[in-house]
Order: C-alpha cells, then sequence, then structure tokens
C-alpha cells in the first residue's frame, strides 16, 4: 500500500520538483571528475568517460524531500557506491564520509548510511539522463534519507574519522536525516569557530 511506504509528514507528488541551493552548474564532462580520497587505501580519480565505462547497476526505489514531498517507484541506473568504495579500500578507522559537489557542495554521511547497495552514482532517472536541474552529469543516490543527502553535481567522497557537518547541516538541518523519523533539522546551525574545530580534527583524523 502507498501509505506503508510514506514516511510521515509526507505527501506523495506525481512529478519530479526542482530544489537546490544557487545555480545550476555548467559542467564540461571533458574536464570533469570524481575522486574518492581520505581515510582509504587506494585514493583515486576517474574521468567522466572512465565512470561511465563502469559496471552499472538499476535501483527502483522511493524517494522523500524534506520540504515533505515523496515520488514513488523511481527507476535510477549508475554506478554503486560500494564498488568504488571497495576500489578505493576503505580504512577500518573510516566512520564518516564528507561528499564533495559542484560550487562547494557538501552534505555528510555516516559511513553505515553511505556503505549500502541501493546506494548509486545515479546517472539516469527512469530511463533518461539526469537533467542538469536533476544533478547531471552525476548526483548520489542514497534513497533510505531524506533527497538533501543525494547531493546533486557530485564530484567526489571523501571519508573520514570524524564527522564534519556539510553545507545544510551546518545551518541547522539533521544530522543524518531518516524520513521515517522525520530527522529534518538538528537545532542550531553551526559557528564559524565550530566548522573550523570541526575541520581540524576531521584533518588530524586523516
Amino acid at each position: 500500500m502507498t501509505q506503508d511506504r510514506l514516511p510521515p509528514g509526507q505527501v506523495v507528488t506525481a512529478k519530479w520538483p526542482v530544489l537546490h541551493y544557487g545555480d545550476v552548474p555548467r559542467v564540461d564532462t571533458q574536464g570533469w571528475t570524481f575522486t574518492v580520497s581520505g581515510a582509504v587505501d587506494r585514493p583515486f580519480t576517474v574521468s567522466y568517460d572512465e565512470l561511465l565505462a563502469l559496471p552499472r547497476k538499476t535501483v527502483r526505489c522511493d524517494i522523500h524531500c524534506v520540504t515533505r514531498w515523496s515520488r514513488l517507484d523511481n527507476t535510477f541506473e549508475g554506478v554503486a557506491v560500494q564498488l568504488l568504495l571497495q576500489q578505493a579500500g576503505v580504512r577500518p578507522d573510516a566512520q564518516y564520509c564528507l561528499v564533495l559537489a559542484a560550487q562547494g557542495f557538501t552534505t555528510n554521511l555516516p559511513l553505515t548510511d553511505l556503505d549500502r547497495p541501493d546506494n548509486l552514482i545515479a546517472l539516469t532517472h527512469d530511463g533518461e539522463w539526469l537533467t542538469p536541474e536533476h544533478g547531471w552529469p552525476a548526483r548520489l543516490l542514497v534513497p533510505h534519507l531524506y533527497l538533501w543527502k543525494s547531493a546533486k553535481w557530485v564530484r567526489g567522497l571523501e571519508l573520514l574519522e570524524q564527522d564534519l557537518p556539510g553545507f545544510w547541516e551546518q545551518n541547522g538541518y539533521h544530522m543524518r536525516g531518516d524520513p521515517w523519523n522525520e530527522e529534518r533539522y538538528g537545532g542550531r546551525g553551526l559557528t564559524q569557530h565550530e566548522i573550523n574545530r570541526l575541520r581540524n580534527l576531521s584533518k588530524k583524523g586523516v
């Protein structure tokens, strides 16, 4: 039943609303790269063509936005995040990830939320290439969390020992974002001093 698939406070939509901060970036895939770095044994960078050449996986899922809409039965295709993590060799001390995206945008995830079989570096949605407004040339897909964690225009994964809040998390959004627990907001935003302290702790860890 649809209601069983709808987290608290959500409303089903057939459309896919476009929501983001700032402008849609203009991307030249000739210079585009994706990097896995930080607390890994084999950091690496791939070009767009190299990413396209990797094995693809299809995931059918529901997506839930913190602004209270949900879209059911989406089909995404892309490269499995677990494949990239295996290639990089995640170190035992890595517990978190800072997701890096275009224009300096970031979001954070516990490794236990990142390292899941349904998570993708998504390239297509419902059989069509992602549009620029929805993250082309690639976006992260983490369907079990609110959609802001599925960063558009993704450019890399930085594995960390310490949790480091991303853009929205620094501004009061929840550090995890579980829609079934309505983890929308996490209280006050962080001061620049607090952000700098967390960054320094993270650098010491890696």
